[in-house]
């Protein structure tokens, strides 16, 4: 199993190192570099890796998370401070308006109003690390637009949150033959309500104990030290 993994592993590094520099060369982007490079060592051509599908959803996700967590490095407080007016206001309205208009259309062709939300929802969000790394490729992320685009991807993050609280409200109580999930075993109101607890014990967790943590780490003066413990708590958050 270890083996696998680490030659599975090796696969997806070399298809990326091979393919973005390509694609980057061909002025395609990098992030097209990485579509290509799944395409061709997925099971539609070569078929090196596919099989475990759920494999390599969770190497996938460990991905985009090391990927957020590298553009979190690089954001700058007061510069989110200076947008704070225009991620509530510009992000507000590009995720409400997104919503209302895909809600319309979905109710309009006969989807029930619980699917109609959830699709309006889910279409009003964006990919961060995708656009972030378009826009930094391009030289936009100074610009007006890329201001105005950033604010609008971090009040999506922010939105995230209470979307995925009224999800299960909107899913009913129907249950399939096997619950896979952790939260799977509960009725609607009650993964809302594991959701929203477990935001706010993060949250008080990260106030009362994640303080004094990292003051301890920073005495240190080490810095790896300071990026383990934040690789850590990305990793087991």
């Amino acid at each position: 199993m270890h083996e696998t993994f680490f030659i599975h592993t090796f696969i997806y590094l070399a298809g990326a190192v091979i393919m973005v520099p390509i694609a980057r060369y061909l002025k395609l982007g990098s992030v097209l570099g990485y579509l290509l490079a799944g395409m061709l060592i997925g099971p539609s051509f070569l078929k090196l890796v596919g099989s475990e599908s759920q494999d390599v959803m969770h190497f996938a996700e460990f991905g985009v998370v090391m990927m957020l967590f590298v553009i979190g490095l690089e954001l700058e407080p007061l510069r989110l401070w200076r947008l704070r007016r225009r991620i509530m206001g510009l992000g507000g309205a590009q995720l409400i308006t997104t919503a209302l208009l895909v809600f319309g259309i979905a109710q309009s062709l006969g989807y029930s109003w619980q699917v109609a939300l959830t699709l309006g929802m889910i279409i009003s969000m964006s990919s961060t690390a995708i656009v972030l790394q378009i826009l930094d490729e391009k030289g936009w992320s100074k610009t007006m637009a890329g201001r105005s685009a950033f604010a609008v991807l971090l009040f999506q993050d922010i939105a995230i949150i209470p979307i995925l609280a009224i999800l299960p409200l909107l899913s009913g109580n129907g249950r399939t033959a096997e619950e896979t999930t952790l939260l799977g075993h509960l009725p609607g109101w009650g993964q809302t309500l594991a959701v929203i607890g477990a935001v706010a014990i993060i949250i008080i967790a990260g106030k009362y104990l994640l303080y004094p943590v990292f003051r301890i780490i920073a005495r240190t003066r080490l810095r790896e030290m300071f990026t383990a413990m934040a690789l850590l708590l990305v990793v087991g958050i």
